[in-house]
């Protein structure tokens, strides 16, 4: 699977660094062509030239090369990569890449990267454990780079613990099993809604909810890296999407949803309703002025929307229907009444009660119930992972 592929391989200065050298020469063996960003640290640990000598190119370091006159592009490095992994990877350079800083030709060429990102982390135990280095982390999951976890054992310091850098070979197979997956959903048409919808009262004011879309969205670019052709349908969000086989249709109401469900849903072979549509909308049109504050109250009489995912339910051929359940109260009950009505192939269960997870956050906590019973609860994770975990599952039932 990393036959002819370009594999930017960062090095920071750790003292796991000397892992580097296996690292290039596993992917140099399986025919992949390595190119190597050193930290001037990293300098310190492993001799550019062994580098060099192993992955059979000039290393770079800094963005000024005085012994060519050349300039080290890194955008021309963030095109030319098709995965970029850093490993080792410090505290340090975890933290400035989780935080936008660019002050070196590694980490400029990290935020220049067109392509999936791996971290392999590399410290102490106690840095490793810090809150600082575990906010920086999942902030790195929650932009979709993958963290390869380091492993338990004997640390630099004579510690004992979580902290060193997984081996070599384990993370060549880790690279190995992406690109495997990476093309399982080839060939597949996915549709998905994503998002709040916006119940129009007057110009100024709506009926809605407090999604922001990012568990649709993490799904969307988890089923366009493995492949699918991808049509996301979002309400208002200020997310955006990275993955060119994403094709976005945003929309504002639930009827402006419906409509773009309907147009795309005899095409796809996949559809997943992420999206929190609005169950009522004003049944008089929207005023078209502002409407003024009274001395007597409002009163707006609701009607309500279509029902999306049931007319999805009832109209479905082939295709395959994943709906989601957010729930407050009695939240296994009312998610399997909702997977028997809706006729979903499975439905994924979250509670408002859950701390950390449902709207606005950056994880989540499921509950995967398939249509046959089978039921599987998974912890607190970023959105990201949740989303491969969700498509893992998709992928069984097709």
């Amino acid at each position: 699977m990393l036959k002819n592929k370009n594999i930017l391989l960062g090095i920071t200065g750790s003292i796991a660094a000397y892992k580097a050298a296996t690292l290039a020469r596993e992917l140099k063996k399986r025919g992949a062509n390595v190119q190597v960003v050193m930290t001037a640290t990293a300098k310190e640990f492993i001799t550019p030239l062994t580098m060099a000598t192993l992955s059979k190119n000039p290393i770079l370091v800094d963005f000024f090369d005085p012994t060519n006159g050349n300039w080290n592009s890194h955008v021309n490095l963030g095109l030319w990569a098709d995965a970029y992994l850093i490993a080792p990877a410090t505290a340090n350079t975890i933290g400035k890449m989780a935080n936008g800083i660019a002050d070196n030709l590694l980490l400029t060429a990290y935020l220049s990267a067109k392509c999936p990102v791996f971290v392999a982390p590399a410290m102490d135990l106690d840095m490793y454990k810090h809150p600082t280095t575990e906010a920086n982390l999942n902030r790195l999951r929650s932009f979709g780079n993958c963290i390869i976890e380091p492993v338990s054992g004997e640390l630099a310091s004579g510690l004992e613990g979580k902290g060193r850098m997984e081996e070599p070979e384990n993370i060549v197979k880790f690279l190995e099993d992406f690109f495997a997956k990476k093309q399982s959903l080839k060939g597949k048409k996915v549709l998905l809604t994503a998002g709040p919808t916006y119940e129009k009262i007057d110009p100024v004011r709506f009926i809605g909810n407090y999604s922001s879309g990012k568990m649709g969205f993490a799904l969307a670019e988890e089923c366009a890296s493995r492949g699918a052709a991808v049509t996301l349908v979002c309400g208002p969000v200020h997310l955006q999407t990275s993955h060119p086989n994403i094709k976005r249709v945003d929309v504002v109401s639930a009827e402006e949803m419906f409509a773009q469900v309907k147009k795309a849903f005899d095409k796809c072979d996949i559809t997943i309703s992420c999206a929190a549509v609005a169950d009522f909308t004003p049944k008089k049109e929207a005023a078209k002025s502002k409407i003024k504050r009274g001395e007597n109250g409002l009163t707006i009489e609701l009607k309500p929307t279509t029902d999306i995912a049931g007319y999805l339910g009832e109209h479905k051929k082939t295709q395959k229907l994943v709906g989601f359940a957010l729930e407050t109260d009695n939240e296994e009950s009312n998610a399997l009444s909702k997977l028997k009505r809706k006729n979903l192939d499975f439905i994924v269960l979250n509670s408002l009660k859950d701390k950390n997870a449902g709207f606005q956050y950056d994880t989540n906590k499921i509950t995967i119930i398939s249509a046959d019973g089978e039921k599987k609860t998974y912890g607190l994770k970023p959105k990201t992972e949740v989303a491969k975990d969700i498509v893992d599952k998709i992928e069984t039932i097709l």
